[in-house]
């Protein structure tokens, strides 16, 4: 056998290895649905990992770009996993550059970037949801809806909003301590 052919079987392997990967992720959720699936070509739609999927767009286009790593970020919280949360903060940076006004955005997820300590990004999310919020409810829906979920533990005990397009509480400030606890205060639609 020449280097051209075991090449060719490692490079075969490791696309075998990648699809396999590929599908054990989407395999994970046993809610997740072809429609889930299908989101992937479609990166300003967003779904949900559990049930109450819908999916979501907002009528401003950067936003709505920007808003698919916003959950992302949430789901990264959500299970604790800071590294994850940095790659989503750096979409959401990189995104609201060109943004009106993104500046805090981008200062935000700046913070939530350059620290590993779970709790500040936490912190910084509480910050960046409140924009979120605000320019969500601005920008009006294309279509699904969008729901402020609040919890009042948060920050200690302060309480803090997300957004989220599951009537499900999945709390991105307390992970799998507390996850669900909160509620849904608001509709957009």
């Amino acid at each position: 056998m020449n280097v051209e052919n075991i090449t060719m079987i490692n490079y075969n392997k490791l696309l075998f290895m990648a699809a396999v990967i590929t599908m054990m992720a989407a395999c994970k959720n046993p809610k997740a649905s072809e429609e889930e699936v299908d989101t992937v070509a479609q990166p300003a739609l967003v779904t949900a990992p559990a049930a109450g999927f819908h999916r979501v767009s907002l009528k401003d286009d950067l936003l709505n770009s920007v808003y698919t790593h916003y959950m992302k970020l949430t789901t990264a919280l959500i299970d604790g996993d800071v590294a994850e949360a940095k790659v989503a903060a750096n979409a959401i940076a990189l995104g609201a550059k060109n943004m009106n006004k993104g500046n805090e955005l981008v200062a935000l997820s700046t913070k939530i970037m350059v620290t590993d300590d779970l709790d500040e990004q936490r912190i910084a999310y509480a910050s960046l949801s409140r924009i979120f919020i605000e320019r969500a409810k601005t920008s009006g829906m294309n279509s699904g809806k969008l729901y402020v979920a609040y919890c009042p533990m948060a920050m200690d005990d302060k309480g803090a909003s997300w957004l989220s397009n599951q009537q499900d509480i999945r709390n991105p400030y307390f992970g799998e301590s507390m996850l669900d606890c909160g509620a849904v205060k608001e509709t957009i639609d």
